[in-house]
Formats: structure tokens, C-alpha cells, sequence
């Protein structure tokens, strides 16, 4: 596939959002370099603290999304198929709700189970204990009296979690896995892009970008990120169809020489740009205002935006470096690479699975680390360091697993549902 490098690039977002939700329970994360006396490790420097920077990385994922799903759409609306392009979006429409909400009803379920066989009451003295969570302390699923009312618990919780209805920002998350909220604001997400996709079909390409600048704008002044990355994952999807950036390479004579100090320039400048890109989805969480370097650029963010004035840079950097990757062969072919690609494959397993085993299995692996090191002073982080070699081969594992046995099928499932509900021509 010939944008396989966003899988790859999706792999390690979902990797590092499972890193924030394992460091952030421990240590103070939010806070940028410099911005107070205990924030002057070097793994707080910008760029580095991507690695287990949540935020950024959900930046990330939504303009890839909505570079993903708009893609074959607009390559048809360009080819002027309109007749494959309404066969595309009545199959992205009618597959979508199945592809986001399924692999969570069975993670959720997974959850359900557990609690009634009691694995979750093995860690939840530890999951609230303050001399363990010295930051961050996650709400500990609720074991109810009953299984018939913890099934119906979990199952309006799953009713009410298909949030698409309301006007208010985002449908909050579910009990069973609070880290699960970007579910619905993708869902929601999707379908705008899809009416938006098919409203702008027979336009004139000017006049289509004229209009997503209008509804961008619109987006941007109602402090919609969300939106606006998913719009903005769209027009970098058409951009690229433009320059013909996904098109096989003409086959040139053995001899000919391709390089020119022009293609050169332009790498250099691609690669700067990424940096750039880096830096300002390295935006603090918390604190901006007070982190050196940053104090300016918190200072640009508008007035109509300070909630959620973190998300500010952190949009504009991960808009940044998808169109940076994109003109970057280097990138692409490190995105590429088996490894990244792997994690590609089960990045929305690892999402969905990497909060219950850590409430369990990694609750435990923890405890026994503690256990070993203590948890005075810097025999804290020795333990933490120490239960990272069982924490996350465990997610990682258990991501493969539920790949496996429900990500892929739930895709195939999907796919086959709709071949049994539409109309045969």
C-alpha cells in the first residue's frame, strides 16, 4: 500500500499513548522541561517526551484518520467515478460503526468477565494505594452485587458510549476502560467527514479547498480540534493526489541520473520541517506558560482557546509532520520498516487492551517490583524500571492476541455483513 508509512506512524502513537498511561501513574509527565524545580530530566526535553506523551499522539491519530478515510474517495471524486466513489462512501459509512464500536464491546466485555471471576479485586488495594500511584491514580473498574446487574451495567454502558447525538464536545468514556473516549469522537468524527466528503464530491477542486478553508476556519474559531484534524487529515490526503505523491515512479534508463542538488535542497527542508513538526507536538501538557522555550508560543494561543490549550501546538505539530512524512522518502521507509509496521497491525488492539491488563496483570507485575526494590526515593524508579520488563511485553503480547482473535475477524465480519445486506445488482 503505498501510504502503509500512516500505519506505521498510527503503530507508534498507540504504543506511546500505552507508555503515557503506564509513566503518568508514577511520575509527573504533563509538565515541560524547566517549568519547575523537579522538571529538568532530560527525558522531559522536547522531542524526547513524545515517547511517552499521550496527547500529541492522539493528534496524530486523528489526522491520520482523516487522511485515511477520505483517501479513496477523493481519488475517485478526482477520476470523476462518482458511481465507484457512492459505492465507497454507503461501504465506509455502513462498515464504520462495526469497525470502531465492536472490538471495544468485546474488550469492555473482557473487563466484565474478569471482574466477575475477581481478578480486578487482586489489585484494587494497589490500583488506589497513594505510596505506589504517586501521580496519577485511574478510577478502578466497579464490581457490582451481581452478575445479571454488572452485564446490564456494561451493557448501558455500551448503549450510551455510541455517542454521536449530542452536541456536547465529546460522549465521555465508558467505566470499564476510561481510556477508551477517543472511540466516540472518532465515530462522530467520521461521520462529518463523510457528509463533508460527499458534499464537496462534484465541486470544482478549487472551489472544494475554498470550502474546506471555510469550514475549517469554522472548526478552528469553535476550538474544534478534533474536527479540524480530521478535516485537515483530508486535505493532505488530497494534496498529495494532486502532486501525484502515491503514483508508481517512471522506470528511467539504469544510467540516468536522478539526483539533483533541487530534490536535495527540498529533503533537507522536509526533514527541518519534521523537526519542527516534532517540537511543537512536544507542547507541555500542563505548565506552558511557565516552560522555557514555550512561554512565547502559550502566549499566541487565542483567548477562545484556553481550554484545552494544550491541544493548540500539539494539532498544529502533528498536521505538521503528516504532510513532513509525506514528502519525505527517508521517514517513509523508517515508518516502513517490519517492526513499526507490526505495531501498525495492532495498534488498535494495543489500545483498546493495554488499560485492563495493566489494572491486572500489570497491577501485580508491579506490586512484585516493589516489592523487590522498595519504593524510598530512587529505589521508586528501580522498581518502576523493573517492572517494565514484564508490564510491557505483557500489553504487547495480549495486543497480538486480541488482534488475532477479534481485530482481524471484526474487519473480515464486517465486510461480510455487508455483502449479506446490500442490494445485489
Amino acid at each position: 500500500m503505498p501510504t502503509s508509512y500512516l500505519d506505521g506512524m498510527r503503530g507508534l502513537a498507540a504504543l506511546f499513548v500505552f507508555f503515557c498511561h503506564y509513566f503518568y501513574q508514577a511520575f509527573i509527565i504533563a509538565e515541560g522541561y524547566g517549568s519547575a524545580a523537579h522538571n529538568y530530566h532530560f527525558l522531559k526535553l522536547p522531542i524526547i517526551r513524545l515517547f511517552y506523551q499521550g496527547p500529541p499522539a492522539v493528534c496524530l491519530f486523528f489526522v491520520i484518520s482523516g487522511y485515511a478515510l477520505s483517501y479513496k474517495p477523493l481519488k475517485l471524486i478526482r477520476s470523476q467515478n462518482y458511481e465507484g466513489f457512492a459505492s465507497t462512501m454507503s461501504s465506509l459509512t455502513f462498515r464504520r460503526i462495526i469497525r470502531l464500536y465492536l472490538p471495544p464491546a468485546f474488550s469492555t466485555l473482557m473487563v466484565v468477565i474478569l471482574l466477575r471471576l475477581g481478578v480486578y479485586e487482586w489489585t484494587r488495594t494497589f490500583a488506589n494505594d497513594r505510596a505506589y500511584m504517586k501521580n496519577v491514580v485511574e478510577p478502578h473498574p466497579e464490581r457490582l452485587a451481581t452478575s445479571s446487574e454488572q452485564v446490564w451495567h456494561w451493557a448501558w454502558s455500551m448503549f450510551k458510549f455510541v455517542h454521536v447525538f449530542g452536541w456536547n464536545k465529546f460522549g465521555g468514556s465508558t467505566s470499564y476502560d476510561v481510556h477508551l473516549w477517543t472511540i466516540p469522537v472518532e465515530f462522530r468524527c467520521s461521520i462529518y467527514l463523510f457528509i463533508t466528503t460527499i458534499a464537496v464530491a462534484r465541486l470544482r477542486t478549487s472551489v472544494r479547498f475554498l470550502t474546506m478553508l471555510g469550514i475549517m476556519s469554522f472548526t478552528y474559531r469553535n476550538q474544534r480540534w478534533e474536527l479540524f484534524l480530521f478535516y485537515s487529515g483530508m486535505v493532505l490526503a488530497e494534496l498529495d493526489l494532486i502532486r501525484g505523491a502515491h503514483s508508481p515512479a517512471p522506470a528511467l534508463p539504469i544510467l540516468e541520473k536522478t539526483y539533483s542538488k533541487k530534490s536535495a535542497l527540498g529533503g533537507v527542508i522536509w526533514a527541518m520541517m519534521s523537526i519542527l513538526a516534532l517540537v511543537l507536538m512536544s507542547q507541555p501538557d500542563a505548565r506552558c506558560s511557565d516552560t522555557p522555550g514555550w512561554k512565547w508560543l502559550c502566549s499566541m494561543i487565542p483567548t477562545w482557546w484556553q481550554e484545552e490549550g494544550y491541544r493548540y501546538w500539539q494539532s498544529a505539530g502533528a498536521i505538521l509532520f503528516v504532510l513532513s512524512v509525506s514528502h519525505s522518502p527517508r521517514w517513509q521507509r523508517f515508518f516502513n520498516t517490519a517492526p513499526i509496521q507490526y505495531f501498525g497491525k495492532i495498534s488498535f488492539a494495543m489500545y483498546l487492551v493495554h488499560g485492563p491488563v495493566l489494572h491486572t496483570v500489570g497491577y501485580m507485575i508491579e506490586k512484585q517490583a516493589y516489592g523487590m526494590t522498595g519504593i524510598e526515593g530512587w529505589w521508586y524508579n528501580a522498581g518502576f524500571v523493573l517492572s517494565s520488563f514484564g508490564c510491557v511485553p505483557a500489553v504487547i503480547w495480549a495486543a497480538d492476541v486480541f488482534w488475532r482473535l477479534i481485530d482481524v475477524p471484526t474487519v473480515k465480519f464486517a465486510r461480510w455483513f455487508e455483502t449479506k445486506c446490500i442490494k445485489q445488482q
